[in-house]
C-alpha cells in the first residue's frame, strides 16, 4: 500500500481549509483573506507564482493603484499601519487622518474611516467615516488605525485605537459599536486585531494590571457574550491566532509571564508555558510540524518553542527549547514547511528548524521592514513586502535573495493576498500587485 504525502503547498491548503471551515459562521472562499496574517491568522497562503517585483518607471507587475480616502491627500495622517483584507471580491481598509488645519494632533482625535475597494479594478466602492472612542492618544507612536479589521459573517469589524469596535455591513453601513472600558490602562496604543469565532468577535484586551481581560461580542448585535479577566498579565500588543489543535479550536495568545493556549468558547486557560521572565509582547506565534513557535518581540524579549497539546501548566512537559533574547522587531515569523523565519532590527533574518535550536543562518536584510509580518507562499518563496521597501526570499535553510522593489510609499502596512494577487496599503495609496502578463 503506498502512504499518502502531503507537499507543503497542500499542507497550507488542508491548514487554511480547516481553519476557515471551523471558525466562519459563513461559508469563507479560500481566495480570501478576511483579517490579520490570513485565513490561518499565521501569514501563509496557498497561493502561487505571484511576482518577484513590482513598481519601477513601467509600473511593472502593478495592476492598480487607488488613492486612500481622500484626507490622505489633503491632511496629515496617522501612522496607519492596519493591514488591508480581502473578502467576496473586495479589499477593506481602516485608516485615520487629520485634516490639514490641524494644529496639535495629541489634542484632537483624527478621522477614522472604514472603505472598501473593488479587488479587481480598484475601484474605491464606498468611505464610511465612524465616530472615535474616549481614547485621545497622547502618544502617537503606536497610532489610532493599527488593529486590522476582520471580515465575517456579512460584516465588517473595524477596531480603532480610540478604544471602539466598529461593525459595518459589507456595503459600509453602520449597524452597531461598541465602546470599550477602561481606555486609559493601555500602553502606547490598542494594537491587537480581532477575530471571529463562530457568531463571536474576540477582542484580546491585554493592559496594565489587572484590568486585562478577553471579550467575545455577538456579531449581531455588539453586546457582551462573556468576558474573562486576565489578572497576571499587563501590557501586551500582539494579534491572538485561532487554529486547531488535536481536534479542538485553541486561541494562541501571549501574556506577560507565559504563552498560553485559551478556549475560545469562553476565554478559559487550557495551558500555559512560562516565559521565564516578564515581557510585553507584540508579535504573534506561529505554528509548525505541531509546535509554536511563539517570541515576544521587543528588544531583548525571548520566546519559546512548545507542544500546545497539553493541559494546565506545560513548562516542564511540553517546552521544547527557549529562544534567546533578541533585538526589537515587533512583526510576527512565518513558517515553511519546518522552517521558521524571523526578522529583527535592523533588518537581520533567522531561520531555524522548528524541531530543534539550530539557527540554520542568520543574515542582514537592509531592504525588509521589520515592523511588517511577512507571508510565505505555497511555492517556497518569503514575501517581506510593504508599499515601501520588499524584499522576497527563498523558503530554504540557505539565504536565497530573489528580488527587491521599492514603490515608495512606505507604512507598517503587511500585505493580503487573494485571487492570485497581493494587496499593499501604503500611507497615500492602495496597491494591487498581480502578473500584468497573465491577466491579460
Amino acid at each position: 500500500m503506498k502512504h499518502r504525502t502531503h507537499s507543503p503547498r497542500n499542507i497550507l491548503r488542508l491548514v487554511a481549509a480547516a481553519a476557515l471551515g471551523l471558525f466562519s459562521a459563513a461559508p469563507v472562499s479560500a481566495e480570501d483573506w478576511p483579517g490579520f496574517r490570513g485565513p490561518t491568522g499565521m501569514g501563509t497562503s496557498t497561493a502561487t507564482g505571484l511576482p518577484l517585483e513590482w513598481g519601477g518607471k513601467d509600473d511593472k507587475n502593478i495592476l492598480w493603484k487607488s488613492p486612500l480616502p481622500p484626507t490622505a491627500h489633503e491632511g496629515e495622517t496617522d501612522l496607519n499601519p492596519s493591514s488591508p483584507v480581502v473578502f467576496g471580491g473586495k479589499v477593506f481598509v481602516t485608516t485615520a487622518h487629520w485634516p490639514k488645519d490641524t494644529k496639535d494632533h495629541r489634542a484632537v482625535q483624527p478621522e477614522h474611516r472604514v472603505a472598501a475597494y473593488d479587488a479587481t479594478t480598484g475601484k474605491a466602492l464606498w468611505d464610511t467615516v465612524v465616530a472615535p472612542g474616549p481614547w485621545c492618544l497622547k502618544d502617537l507612536r503606536g497610532g489610532y488605525a493599527v488593529p486590522t479589521p476582520v471580515v465575517a459573517d456579512g460584516r465588517v469589524f473595524a477596531l480603532f485605537g480610540s478604544s471602539i469596535l466598529h461593525a459595518l455591513d459589507l456595503d459600509g453601513k453602520l449597524l452597531w459599536s461598541h465602546t470599550l472600558s477602561d481606555p486609559d490602562k493601555f500602553d502606547v496604543a490598542l494594537a491587537s486585531s480581532p477575530v471571529v469565532f463562530w457568531d463571536t468577535v474576540i477582542l484580546l484586551l491585554d493592559r496594565k494590571a489587572p484590568a486585562a481581560s478577553i471579550i467575545a461580542l455577538d456579531v449581531a448585535t455588539g453586546k457582551m457574550r462573556w468576558e474573562k479577566k486576565r489578572p497576571d498579565t499587563d501590557f501586551g500588543h500582539m494579534s491572538p491566532v485561532l487554529t486547531t489543535i488535536v481536534g479542538k479550536p485553541q486561541l494562541l495568545a501571549t501574556a506577560t509571564h507565559a504563552m498560553q493556549g485559551l478556549d475560545p468558547a469562553n476565554g478559559e486557560i487550557l495551558w500555559s508555558c512560562d516565559w521565564e521572565r516578564k515581557i510585553w509582547p507584540v508579535s504573534s506565534p506561529v505554528m509548525a510540524n505541531g509546535l509554536v513557535y511563539a517570541i515576544g518581540g521587543r528588544a531583548g524579549h525571548p520566546g519559546i518553542v512548545v507542544d500546545p497539546s497539553g493541559s494546565g501548566d506545560v513548562t516542564a512537559t511540553h517546552l521544547k527549547w527557549r529562544i534567546g533574547p533578541m533585538s526589537e522587531g515587533v512583526s510576527s515569523p512565518v513558517a515553511f514547511g519546518d522552517l521558521v523565519f524571523r526578522l529583527n532590527s535592523p533588518g537581520i533574518v533567522r531561520c531555524v528548524r522548528i524541531g530543534s535550536s539550530d539557527e540554520l543562518f542568520k543574515e542582514r536584510l537592509p531592504s525588509a521592514n521589520p515592523d511588517v509580518s511577512p507571508i510565505a507562499t505555497a511555492d517556497g518563496r518569503i514575501y517581506f513586502a510593504t508599499a515601501g521597501k520588499s524584499i522576497v526570499i527563498k523558503a530554504a535553510p540557505d539565504l536565497k535573495i530573489l528580488a527587491e522593489s521599492d514603490l515608495g510609499d512606505p507604512s507598517g502596512a503587511a500585505p493580503a493576498l487573494a485571487d492570485g494577487k497581493m494587496f499593499l496599503k501604503g500611507k497615500v495609496f492602495l496597491y494591487a500587485i498581480g502578473n500584468k502578463i497573465l491577466e491579460k
